[in-house]
């Protein structure tokens, strides 16, 4: 194999292979990526077997054909240590050679046939969704995601595909994220994919993607890339029984300045006391010891009692920082059962701190 390629182009590639990548032992051929050159085409593979990508590209230059692999993270560090411009990639024997002027560099290679085989998206069944509609609703519900729980179906999101509606939802037992977007098709189906495949779904794509499923995988392809990820096998709570049903009280109120209310508590606590008076809302830090904070704002509630309720502060701000528009609504019974923080398509019911 034996190519040259502008660095700007293989830096970007190597980037967005970092995260696919073993990291901790660089014995592992997952911490190598896997680099074919055939019919005018490179391809470069990244995978740690849970999650993996490869990408396409015909913009090299190529001298001869071939496959190898390298540590995925030193080839990186090598591309990003010289300059702009053009970049010499040479198998000789099982070395690696990168050249650039007069600076040469060698990493050793793996067998590429040892690499894994990823799951190949032909003959398999297809979601409709739009890559939009995808990325927006998986942005929303990415916070409440749950980590190292050990409930396995916890540590990830649920796509729950009915005749209607396409419903999105996380939860890391304190509160519930919800988002619903229309259906086209009859299909039904239930995944959960985790939270690092999500996270880089995002970061991949933009243009048009088609979405491909067995029982294992989720594969998503698109003119650039192809992505999957191993599914979570388990059955995610029954997240529409969480919703309240019936809310005694309404309020739409204004994002930024609930926002700049809370931050201005958080500098003392990360739980927030938040009080409805009839004309005003209270911002108060609950803390265990002397330090104090407190703010409030004007605003025509309807309450003609106190109503308060407890909250941490992070679940607040980061429902407010998912949504788009300048107002939302905030939903309540009683100050120790849950509420619904909504806007549009996108709920989150956040369970209060008891006080």
């Amino acid at each position: 194999m034996k190519i040259t390629i502008s660095k700007s182009i293989i830096e970007n590639i190597l980037i967005q292979a970092g995260p696919f990548l073993e990291k901790k032992d660089t014995s592992q051929i997952t911490s190598h990526v896997f680099i074919n050159v055939s019919n005018s085409v490179l391809t470069i593979k990244a995978t740690d077997y849970e999650i993996g990508y490869f990408v396409n590209t015909n913009n090299v230059q190529i001298v001869e054909d071939g496959s190898t692999t390298a540590n995925g993270k030193k080839l990186l560090d090598i591309i990003r240590i010289l300059k702009d411009g053009n970049i010499n990639l040479e198998v000789k024997g099982d070395v690696l050679h990168i050249s650039q002027a007069h600076s040469n560099f060698k990493l050793p290679t793996f067998s590429y046939q040892d690499f894994p085989e990823f799951p190949s998206y032909e003959g398999k069944n297809r979601i409709t969704i739009d890559s939009y509609s995808l990325i927006e609703s998986l942005k929303k519900i990415t916070p409440a995601i749950d980590t190292n729980n050990p409930k396995f179906e916890l540590n990830g999101a649920l796509i729950d595909i009915k005749p209607d509606k396409i419903n999105f939802a996380s939860t890391d037992t304190r509160r519930l994220a919800v988002v619903d977007i229309p259906n086209n098709t009859s299909n039904e189906l239930s995944i959960i994919l985790p939270k690092k495949a999500i996270v880089e779904i995002q970061k991949l794509f933009f243009n048009e993607i088609e979405l491909y499923y067995d029982e294992t995988n989720l594969i998503i392809h698109s003119d650039q890339y192809t992505f999957f990820t191993k599914l979570i096998n388990g059955k995610f709570p029954e997240y529409s029984r969480i919703i309240p049903k019936e809310i005694s009280n309404t309020l739409l109120l204004p994002k930024a300045i609930m926002i700049d209310s809370i931050k201005q508590i958080t500098t003392i606590s990360t739980d927030v006391k938040i009080t409805f008076l009839n004309e005003t809302i209270t911002f108060e830090s609950l803390s265990d010891d002397n330090n104090k904070a407190k703010t409030e704002i004007g605003f025509t509630t309807g309450f003609s009692e106190p109503f308060t309720i407890a909250i941490n502060s992070r679940y607040l701000l980061d429902f407010l920082n998912s949504i788009n528009n300048s107002e939302f609504n905030i939903g309540l019974n009683e100050g120790n059962l849950p509420f619904v923080l909504s806007d549009e398509n996108f709920k989150t019911v956040v369970m209060p701190i008891v006080i």
